[in-house]
């Protein structure tokens, strides 16, 4: 019996159409939500604690009934009013929920035998799902003689095991701490790639989703703001908050004029920013130079002029604070390991408007 093959998944795609979720009481978990997940694809739902994504999974997975209208659907198969027992979905949980007197073997096996599977038929599909998430030579194992990792592979092993239509996974990397939880992440990720199943993972960790997932659905306040490929989302997010929530920003000032004063000289601002007394920019996109002042910068503008109130250097980089006139707070800039700029230093300054990120949302009027 060869157990290398790749196991046969049908590949789902999940259609949310119109789901919101009001508890008694009128407090709003999730506002109508409109998602797709495409077959195959690992799609995390990203934001902070208290946004909706937990709900939205649990609407997903069938644990929590949408308020009336919401449709979920798998492959036009509308699901919506089917209990998660009927859905066909797997799921990994923060504590991975594995029954501590079952051996690995045991535990991956549990679905397939509730399932009632012939003895013979257990035992081909574990050792497939044993071989898939290198289990080998831990059958016989209780969950507490395993280490973290192996924990979380048994988990993913056991809700793979009954051949799901979706894997859902909630916070599986919480519990762990920072070290694992990076090294747990790329191998999650690579077992998610390995099983070709689509699967929705929910974080708060915005590393963790954009190592992990092929798309990202940032959400706030009950609603998702914006999807997308984490790349995407960094560079040209539509929304204030995913600017904000992925990654680190600077509020800068802007004039009427749409002109933001940088340390002696002034930034014209692009066209599609106009609305908002302020831009975001990217701490990697302010460009910093020392010494003699540099040659004219592409947008013609000139240097401005800071002073390093603070040096902190990262490893990969180095991360000053600039006091900037004209500027109410400290600049933050990412520099190269190299750059020499120290605290109580001049540096010259500049941005690229092609840089500048809307820090409101325009009026739709």
């Amino acid at each position: 019996m060869d157990h290398h093959q790749p196991l046969a998944v049908e590949r789902t795609r999940v259609e949310v159409i119109d789901c919101a979720k009001t508890y008694q009481g009128g407090a709003q978990a999730l506002r109508p939500t409109r998602l797709t997940v495409e077959p195959g694809e690992v799609l995390a739902l990203l934001g902070p604690s208290g946004c909706g994504k937990t709900t939205l999974l649990r609407v997903i997975a069938g644990l929590v009934d949408p308020d009336h209208g919401g449709r979920v659907v798998f492959n036009g198969d509308d699901v919506t009013s089917r209990p998660i027992e009927q859905r066909s979905v797997g799921m990994v949980f923060q504590h991975y929920a594995l029954f501590p007197q079952m051996t690995v073997e045991a535990n991956i096996g549990y679905g397939l035998r509730v399932r009632g599977l012939a003895p013979d038929r257990i035992r081909q599909r574990v050792g497939e799902v044993i071989d898939l998430v290198r289990l080998g030579g831990l059958e016989q194992r209780r969950p507490a003689q395993l280490s973290g990792g192996q924990r979380q592979r048994v988990a993913l092993a056991r809700a793979v095991a009954v051949q799901p239509r979706v894997l859902l996974l909630d916070e599986p990397l919480t519990a762990l701490d920072a070290k694992l939880k990076e090294a747990l992440r790329d191998e999650l990720a690579q077992l998610l790639r390995a099983l070709h199943i689509t699967a929705v993972h929910v974080t708060h960790d915005q590393n963790e989703a954009l190592a992990i997932a092929d798309r990202l659905a940032v959400m706030q306040a009950g609603q998702v703001v914006q999807v997308g490929r984490g790349e995407d989302l960094y560079r040209q997010p539509s929304h204030p908050f995913v600017a904000e929530f992925l990654g680190r920003v600077n509020r800068l000032r802007v004039d009427g004029q749409r002109r933001l004063p940088l340390g002696g000289v002034e930034l014209q601002c692009p066209d599609a920013l106009v609305g908002g007394q302020t831009v975001l920019v990217r701490p990697e996109d302010v460009q910093v130079r020392t010494g003699s002042m540099p040659s004219l910068p592409a947008n013609g503008a000139g240097w401005g002029q800071a002073h390093v109130v603070q040096r902190t250097f990262l490893g990969d980089r180095v991360h000053l604070r600039l006091s900037v006139a004209g500027q109410g707070e400290p600049i933050i800039s990412d520099q190269s390991r190299d750059c020499p700029a120290a605290a109580g230093d001049m540096v010259y300054i500049n941005i690229d408007p092609a840089r500048m990120m809307a820090a409101a949302l325009k009026d739709s009027a």
